[in-house]
């Protein structure tokens, strides 16, 4: 059950790729695969929650849309919401739970508006990263593991030419949708959303001017095969934007978790900063700078009415919240930006 929506914003995707293949021929690649890609994420056969999230996404009230505030900390979606719109809206949007990445607001402030306060608050990632970023204005972005796209929907707002979000959650593409669908045209249609790993992308593209890996990298069984990925997405001279876990230590340490870590388990390598960057030399880049280091709280991570299940407070020791329930130093995160 597909709406007007997904349809049309697939549509403006594919019109996105064709001209860039203009100027770019690599771009002819990725629409050779892009119905595949597409067709996958809405197959029952691969997630059998697909027609129930196309299903909430097709039946979202059509609102009368004055604008969206993509550069806001809390993406605003300022519209007319009656009081039958709003138990709707809320009521589908939360049938797409758990949110994780956000927070969105839809609504204007003065009409009681839905508040969709996710288990991060993705906004303080973005208030540490956007300072050290180069200029966005006028480039083409990949945000890779881009979750809701909360994310992608601020690199727009910063003037981001062509924003384009990979993860290949069915969940976290259809939530993309849901704000797609309220967003609508406001961002003149530039940002996009393809629900596929990096690694399905066609190697060395050298399509994008800046490339986003943001909480990826520690999920990866082979780290450098992640960077290379991530280094032929970008032109030559494009600029990596790199935010990941990682520990206290010298150039030569490098924390493997033996079984969980913070109740992850597909949690890989955790480098110092020093190791970090070293990986990054090793595997071609320049100019390599750590930006930004943040020991990750409970009141950034936490469980809120849209994401009621476990979060960081469950995965800390309940004695000593600077180690997590396994033993491990508890997590802390560093962004690294670098030049290829």
């Amino acid at each position: 059950m597909l709406n007007d929506t997904i349809l049309h914003a697939e549509r403006e995707l594919y019109l996105t790729l064709l001209t860039l293949a203009q100027q770019q021929p690599m771009a002819y690649e990725w629409l050779k695969q892009l119905p595949t890609w597409l067709n996958d994420i809405k197959d029952k056969a691969n997630y059998a929650h697909a027609p129930a999230y196309q299903a909430s996404v097709a039946r979202l009230p059509k609102l009368a849309v004055d604008n969206a505030q993509l550069d806001s900390d809390i993406l605003k979606i300022n519209a007319q919401l009656s009081d039958s719109e709003r138990k709707q809206a809320t009521a589908l949007l939360k049938q797409l739970m758990p949110w994780r990445k956000g927070p969105f607001q839809i609504g204007k402030n003065e009409s009681n508006p839905i508040f969709i306060d996710t288990e991060w608050h993705s906004d303080w990632k973005w208030q540490r990263v956007a300072p050290h970023l180069g200029n966005l204005k006028g480039r083409r972005v990949l945000d890779v593991g881009g979750g809701s796209g909360y994310h992608g929907w601020r690199m727009a707002g910063a003037g981001a030419d062509t924003v384009i979000i990979i993860d290949p959650s069915c969940l976290f593409y259809h939530q993309f949708m849901a704000i797609r669908h309220f967003v609508g045209a406001a961002d003149s249609y530039r940002t996009h959303y393809i629900p596929v790993p990096l690694e399905a992308l066609p190697e060395n593209s050298q399509l994008f001017d800046t490339v986003f890996s943001m909480g990826v990298l520690y999920h990866r069984q082979s780290p450098f095969e992640h960077l290379q990925q991530l280094k032929g997405q970008l032109v030559k001279g494009g600029e990596l934007v790199l935010e990941t876990l990682v520990i206290e230590g010298d150039a030569n340490t490098v924390l493997v978790p033996h079984d969980r870590y913070a109740q992850m388990n597909n949690v890989y390598f955790l480098p110092s900063v020093a190791a970090l960057i070293g990986w990054l030399e090793k595997a071609g880049f320049t100019e390599v700078r750590c930006v930004d280091v943040a020991v990750t709280s409970t009141d950034e991570q936490r469980k809120t009415e849209w994401m009621n299940y476990h979060s960081l407070a469950d995965f800390l020791d309940s004695t000593d919240a600077t180690k997590t329930i396994e033993g491990y130093p508890a997590p802390m995160r560093a962004t690294i930006i670098a030049k290829k």
